[in-house]
């Protein structure tokens, strides 16, 4: 199993299943009702998330995928916000209207970020609400790569085999967040992600590890399943496939502080992955990733492309430091999503003086990232001569990867960075030494993109080549 970024934004997902509108009401409880023993909450504002099928569909547009969504509304206004919240995020919505029945709406009233109370609005919706749903889901599966079918019980997914049957039918994976204790409905899907107590009340109470292995694959060949996730909250998760051993994943999370719509961000995480390219086991390590992300959150709560590159990158112990010119362009890029400034130099930096550290630490003030690009060995003697670089570029990028300054360290083969500057336009680009703007080598560029261009002369007039020219005379 590794843990690397999938190409999120060449999936494209179905999702089907039981949409609905959480609401939040937040406000102040600073005294005690005098009719009755309840607190009193002075309500400041209020905030609408999608929930249910629609966070799925939420999570998968905010990983960058493309999410179309199939559910049941009623004809009300909580039915527009709805699907104005969910069209604004890139979700491509096809609801159908029920005649009789309310968009499903859970309210919840938060004080101190406490939840006090929850009130659902809903009824369980009939055959008449859902008899377009298979022709509907008919003509939009050819364009998905992965189904998802997110199961809350509220009626939506009544003829789920019919479902199951048709992705199969076209080669689609099919992925099932199931409900209740019937699993035979889902018999053929690809995947299915049931929490632990989900699973125990289908197979029995499973006392060990050996009891729940053996009942999850039996499980698996009775129904015809290509593998069980079971989500174990504290425990992590246990991902079982037949003929493989099991994968047992611990729980990411530094803090639980809400587990609502952790289910809908690993199914989401996995679907993605899945129609990404990514194999089903890669797939489950990223998904236990932005589930311990996603927990750390208030209410139900999507996590971003940028979000989890960025935990991603913190795993691979590759969030700072030596990197090479993808893992860099992708470190950048999350950077500057989260509001970062990029501050980037170049140099050949043969012998590390004073002068470049002072000039370093005067560099990294500009910005929030500092980049120090090298030219690696055949291109040092290209611009040296013959003799030079008295150190390789390895120990060049130690020793600057040593410094407090500097963020990353990278190489480059060409004799100027100018490609390495295409690919991470940063926001400012430093020369340290004698120079004029002009001639500051990648300059024009950065400045045709509303970028910034400095010269910074070295401290305590330092410079490699006298230092080498010093060494030579003493020799």
């Amino acid at each position: 199993m590794k843990l690397e970024m999938p190409a999120f934004q060449q999936a494209k997902l179905l999702v089907i299943g039981d949409v609905m509108l959480d609401r939040y009401l937040h406000g102040a409880a600073l005294r005690i009702s005098p009719e009755a023993p309840v607190p009193v909450v002075q309500v400041g504002n209020q905030e609408d998330r999608p929930g249910g099928a629609g966070n799925v569909a939420l999570n998968i547009a905010a990983l960058g995928s493309a999410a179309t969504l199939i559910g049941v509304v009623g004809k009300d206004d909580n039915a527009q916000d709805l699907e104005s919240r969910l069209t604004a995020a890139g979700v491509y919505c096809e609801f159908l209207k029920s005649e009789d029945k309310p968009t499903i709406t859970k309210l919840r009233v938060i004080s101190q970020h406490q939840q006090l109370i929850r009130l659902d609005f809903e009824e369980k919706f009939d055959k008449k609400d859902v008899v377009d749903l298979q022709s509907l889901a008919t003509s939009l599966l050819p364009s998905a790569q992965v189904l998802v079918l997110s199961d809350y019980a509220k009626g939506v997914l009544q003829d789920v085999a019919a479902l199951i049957e048709c992705a199969r039918g076209k080669n689609i994976p099919i992925i099932v967040d199931p409900k209740g204790t019937n699993f035979e409905k889902y018999r053929g899907a690809t995947l299915l992600t049931p929490n632990f107590s989900e699973f125990e009340a289908v197979v029995g109470p499973c006392r060990n590890e050996e009891e729940l292995v053996s009942k999850g694959l039996a499980l698996m060949s009775e129904l015809e399943l290509q593998a069980i996730l079971i989500t174990r909250g504290e425990h992590g998760m246990t991902l079982l496939r037949p003929n493989s051993e099991e994968l047992h994943l611990p729980a990411r999370a530094r803090e639980v502080f809400d587990v609502t719509g952790a289910g809908d961000t690993v199914i989401s995480v996995i679907a993605s992955a899945i129609a990404a390219g990514d194999c089903l086991a890669d797939a489950t390590g990223i998904a236990n990733l932005a589930a311990g992300l996603v927990v750390g959150k208030l209410g139900t709560a999507a996590i971003s492309g940028p979000e989890l590159r960025r935990a991603i990158l913190a795993e691979q112990d590759s969030g700072l430091g030596v990197m090479t010119a993808e893992q860099l362009s992708i470190a950048v890029h999350d950077a500057k999503a989260h509001g970062e400034k990029i501050v980037f130099t170049n140099g050949c930096f043969d012998i590390i003086h004073a002068g470049h550290v002072g000039y370093l630490g005067e560099a990294k003030k500009l910005g929030d990232r500092l980049v120090v690009a090298i030219n690696a060995d055949n291109s040092v003697t290209r611009l040296k001569g013959p003799g030079r670089p008295i150190n390789p570029v390895e120990r060049r990028m130690a020793v600057l990867d040593g410094l407090e300054a500097v963020d990353w360290v990278v190489n480059f083969e060409e004799d100027t960075p100018e490609e390495l500057l295409k690919s991470l336009q940063p926001d400012i680009l430093v020369k340290g030494g004698d120079y004029s703007l002009e001639q500051v080598v990648g300059g024009d560029y950065v400045l045709s993109y509303g970028g910034e261009v400095k010269a910074l002369e070295f401290l305590d007039d330092c410079s490699t080549s006298a230092i080498v020219e010093k060494v030579k005379e003493s020799g």
